[in-house]
């Protein structure tokens, strides 16, 4: 890793293993399937996170931006192994190119029925990174922590449900649900996060609401 001292309060949380507690009951684990997601930091000053936006044909969350991952398979050696092969099925990154730093704890996902764990690692953001199927991913995009810290580029979302949660607004991406916990949760591990007005809620914007 060539700057160990950017990441050094992330790896100091991540060996504490963090609690997942303040999020809520209903993001216990359930055991009932389990799924895991990847997020990938460049190696700089100033990481870079990686997300995709996935295909609008999907059945479940079509359109939302999310992090890369999938379900666990009978034949992944571990949550890592299953983080890092859905990474390069859906863009195409080499998993030998990424140092895994840690994880987050296992969160429940009512629609979806999975236990999701969030898998961390670091890159040197060399590769070209795209969509390998169209039918799954529709895009790759990659936002800096500064970005996703700014006070400019956060907000409250707020499902029809009344469901209400951090979120993020990235030019035409909004950022919302499981993915923008992970995001508003490693921020705060990682010393990142910066103040901002948390009463400022907004709807989610119709094309990113597919449940």
């Amino acid at each position: 890793m060539r700057h160990p001292e950017v990441f050094a309060p992330l790896l100091t949380a991540l060996a504490a293993a963090p609690d997942g507690r303040h999020l809520g009951a209903l993001r216990a684990p359930r055991g009932e399937r389990s799924a895991a997601v990847l997020m990938l930091f460049t190696d700089e000053p100033d990481p870079a996170l990686t997300f995709v936006t996935r295909a609008e044909t999907l059945r479940h969350h079509a359109g939302q931006v999310a992090l890369p991952g999938g379900a666990v398979d009978d034949d992944d050696v571990d949550v890592v192994h299953t983080a890092l092969r859905e990474a390069q099925e859906e863009i195409g990154l080499p998993p030998a190119a990424v140092t895994p730093i840690g994880s987050l704890p296992a969160l429940w996902v009512p629609k979806s029925r999975f236990d999701v764990t969030t898998v961390l690692g670091v890159w040197d953001g060399a590769h070209d990174l795209r969509p390998m199927d169209p039918g799954e991913t529709g895009a790759v995009h990659r936002y800096r922590v500064s970005e996703l810290a700014s006070a400019e580029t956060r907000r409250m979302s707020r499902h029809p449900s009344g469901f209400v949660g951090p979120a993020f607004v990235l030019g035409g991406d909004f950022i919302w649900g499981l993915t923008a916990l992970l995001v508003d949760w490693t921020l705060e591990l990682g010393g990142w996060a910066l103040p901002w007005n948390t009463s400022d809620e907004v709807p989610i914007p119709a094309r990113f609401l597919n449940d």
